[in-house]
């Protein structure tokens, strides 16, 4: 599974970013597909979360800022990034987790962009 983000930027305070993942490849399942974030000398920790069925888990500062919804079709995760603050400058990593017919897990990650919102 390859995937390839986009979608990050330099935005104001209150202001609005979209990131989209394109998972290309092959695979039995992707069972789940999000987006994570990382700052200089801190680990990597999940934003939000999408699984097949549509169920979706946020981390507790985003929740009622962003949204999180995925294309099965065109295997594609998008997070909708509103009402943006300087905490939330990262870099953001889009994640897929594949299942095998026999049940081996595995998490995939892009490449990472880049999101920097400015006081």
């Amino acid at each position: 599974v390859q995937l390839q983000a986009s979608g990050g930027g330099l935005v104001q305070t209150g202001g609005s970013l979209r990131l989209s993942c394109v998972a290309s490849g092959s695979w039995d399942s992707l069972v789940s597909m999000g987006w994570y974030r990382q700052t200089p000398g801190n680990q990597r920790e999940l934003v939000a979360l999408v699984s097949d069925d549509g169920e979706t888990n946020y981390v507790d500062s985003v929740k009622g800022r962003f949204t999180i919804s995925r294309d099965n079709a065109q295997n594609t995760v998008y997070l909708q990034m509103n009402s943006l603050k300087p905490d939330d400058t990262a870099v953001y990593y889009c994640n897929a987790r594949s299942v095998t017919s026999w049940g081996r897990a595995r998490d995939h990650w892009g490449q990472g962009t880049q999101v920097t919102v400015s006081s």
